[in-house]
């Protein structure tokens, strides 16, 4: 099947716009699995999330995090589990629609995440698999793919892929729609050219971006702008193209000097000129 360039055209019309007779409830509740030791990467995802529309955020970590996540700005909720396999309890209210899981998270306890994510997957929400929670089924593919589904996205950079994918081989276009058929779930491919593919066959190549975006953290911030996005109800495949484009717009808007924060506080400057 043939590919398409991203541009706003495949997915303006269906980005979330505030109701006049709206709440915030009515524009989702993401939740974020918050890092005991990487606390900044949940804390970008969650600013990413909230300035891209979603209407609530909560990071969900270890009590003994509380101090430093609820040093973050207001409007960022906190929850703590009591233990990281009972993160999934903090899902099952209804109203909390979508999840992002991994930035930050780590790999010191690859067990407990492993079941953490195969947890989260299986409630069938919403949800961006990103960074550590990938990472952690590095030799265990096959059960990472026996609960994804259509409904979520992995979004690795290319030495996650190969680590998760080994045995796929050809080029990135082929080894990506091979993945796809492999997990049955939307990846989201990082890179220069960041590729976006679905269990359909549609697969968008998003080459607005910048060398610029090679900082810290901002994968973390691209991460929070998808989970933002399928929060507030886009479909998958949309919410990853229009989360690349403007992310990319956002970096090219700031320009040098850029670091993450600046990606996030950009975000809006690029949904006006939308």
């Amino acid at each position: 099947m043939n590919s398409v360039k991203n541009n706003p055209g495949l997915w303006l019309s269906d980005l979330p716009q505030p109701r006049p007779e709206g709440n915030k409830y009515d524009r989702g509740h993401l939740i974020i699995l918050g890092g005991t030791e990487m606390t900044g990467a949940a804390r970008l995802a969650s600013e990413a999330a909230m300035q891209i529309g979603c209407g609530l955020c909560t990071i969900v970590s270890a009590p003994e995090t509380k101090d430093i996540y609820l040093s973050g700005p207001p409007h960022i909720m906190f929850e703590s589990y009591k233990t990281l396999q009972d993160f999934s309890d903090h899902l099952t209210d209804p109203r909390r629609n979508a999840c992002v899981i991994g930035p930050g998270a780590g790999r010191g306890n690859a067990e407990e995440l492993r079941h953490c994510v195969e947890h989260v997957l299986k409630l069938r929400k919403a949800t961006v698999v990103d960074a550590d929670a990938m990472n952690v089924f590095q030799d265990k593919h096959a059960d990472l793919s026996y609960v994804l589904h259509e409904n979520c996205v992995l979004t690795p950079h290319e030495g996650e892929f190969a680590r998760l994918f080994p045995f796929l081989d050809g080029t990135r276009e082929e080894r990506i729609r091979k993945a796809v058929e492999l997990t049955g779930a939307v990846i989201l491919l990082k890179g220069p050219e960041t590729i976006i593919c679905d269990p359909g066959g549609e697969m968008i190549i998003n080459d607005h971006s910048t060398p610029l975006l090679a900082t810290a953290g901002s994968g973390d911030v691209l991460a929070g702008m998808i989970g933002g996005l399928l929060a507030e109800g886009m479909p998958i495949l949309k919410a990853c193209a229009a989360a690349s484009w403007i992310h990319g717009e956002a970096a090219l808007e700031f320009g040098p000097g850029l670091t993450a924060p600046n990606i996030i506080t950009t975000i809006p400057l690029v949904l006006a000129s939308l």
